[in-house]
Parts: C-alpha cells; structure tokens; sequence
C-alpha cells in the first residue's frame, strides 16, 4: 500500500467526522464491513453504523485531529487520534484514541476503535509524550523487543482475561506508547489488536472446551471467563479464527474422547 493512499483515506475520514457526515464516515467502511466499538465491545454493521452516527451527530459537538503518524503496512492502517468539544475546548473532555483498519480493496473491512476519556490536565500530561513519538519510528530490533515483552505478559500474566483491556492499558503496562505497540501489532504481526488479544481468548476457550469440564456449563460462561462481554462478540472471534461455532466446536471434542 502507498502512504499517499494511507494518508488520504485517513484525511477523508476524519474530515467526514469533523462534517458531522455520517453517510461520508460509512462510504469509508465496505458494505459487508464491520466498525468495532472496543471500549464497549460493540459490533456494528455498514447500517447499524449509519443509525448510530445520525444519533451521535445530534449531540455534542467535537473537532477529531490525527497525532503522530499515519501507520501502514499491506492491508492495514493505524493511526491515534484526539476528539475535542467545539464548546469550551478548555474545559470540557477530551477523547484520546486509536484506529485500526483493515482494508479490502479501497474501503475498510474492518474498523477498530480503541478510545479512552482525558480530563484537561490528562490532555496536558500527554501531550508532549505524544509529540516525543510523532515523528519517531520503530527500529525492526526495538519492535522485536517490544513484541517478546508483549508475548510474554500475554502468556504468563495473561492479560487478555481482562475484559476491560484496551490498547493504551496495554501500552502503559509495556511502559512504551500506543503508537509505538499499535506499529508493532499491525506492522510486525500483521493483525489489528482486536484480533491480537482474541487470538490468545479464543484458545483459552478451545481449552476449557476440550476440556469436559463442568465449570463453565453454558457457552456465555466460557465467554466472560475468557475476556468476552457477550456471546455474540465470542461466537464471532470464535468462528473467525476456528471456523466453527462454540457449541459445534465442543460437541466434537466430546465425541472424539
């Protein structure tokens, strides 16, 4: 992928947010696309998503800027962003966040927000760590270093049970900037962070199915137990990276024992 392209997609994004469009915002998104909500776990289709910008639009009134660089790689882009309200800009809150997209063709198969609410003096204290990393790139062997130290949280510390885990959690707990773990997860992995952390859920959940065990008798169980907040949101993760459902998934294990 060019980074003119990158580039400008992202422009035309943000400037249909900054419209107040919400058909501009959509005709980014292919029509059997999905824009995931990650603070809430919401999943919303080309429509859904539509019916949920007419409603947003009609409330408070925000300015988006991109901060730092557009990230690219083949199939992605990543880039973080600062929602500001119109009125009052110096009093009223900020939101600091971070997209993910996966393209299919010109249009976004997949969008994935990652978003978290700042008090002024919170705005103030990041900025300048944001600034630090705006024009700095990853080193191959620094995104291989971050990567190990991710690696390794995930599997011994197992992060990923927590439901509430966001891309800036992440990244503070790395000691490193979201745009700096957004790079080493698109670029280095090849994969948004949604599909990152649902990689490491969904084999925790192939686990306890194999398993037999009488724990978690309902599939919604093994869901939250593993970091989903609804069954909907698991049985996609789940079909995506193992191509059956739960249920179909658990019934073979039980007959093949």
């Amino acid at each position: 992928m060019r980074r003119a392209f990158a580039v400008s997609f992202v422009e035309s994004y943000v400037n249909a947010w900054n419209r107040r469009d919400p058909n501009g915002v959509v005709e980014h998104l292919h029509e059997n696309g999905r824009y995931i909500d990650a603070a809430t776990q919401q999943q919303l289709t080309h429509t859904t998503l539509e019916t949920e910008l007419v409603e947003y639009f009609q409330g408070a009134v925000y300015h988006f800027e991109v901060l730092g660089a557009v990230l690219h790689n083949a199939e992605t882009i990543a880039f973080q962003y600062q929602a500001s309200p119109m009125e009052q800009p110096d009093k009223g809150i900020v939101w600091r966040g971070a997209e993910f997209i996966t393209l299919q063709g010109s249009t976004a198969q997949e969008i994935s927000d990652y978003y978290q609410a700042l008090t002024p003096d919170e705005v103030i204290k990041s900025t300048h760590a944001v600034r630090r990393y705006a024009k700095s790139g990853l080193h191959t062997e620094a995104m291989k270093a971050l990567l190990k130290h991710l690696e390794q949280l995930m599997t011994t510390d197992k992060l990923y049970l927590d439901p509430d885990l966001s891309l800036p959690r992440l990244a503070e707990r790395l000691g490193t900037s979201v745009n700096h773990l957004s790079q080493a997860i698109n670029a280095g992995l090849e994969m948004t962070f949604f599909d990152y952390v649902n990689q490491y859920r969904i084999n925790e959940a192939m686990e306890i199915l194999s398993s037999g065990s009488q724990r978690y008798p309902a599939i919604l169980d093994v869901a939250l137990s593993v970091g989903f907040n609804s069954t909907s949101t698991f049985y996609t993760a789940f079909k995506k990276i193992n191509g059956h459902s739960p249920a179909k998934f658990r019934r073979a294990q039980s007959q093949s024992q």
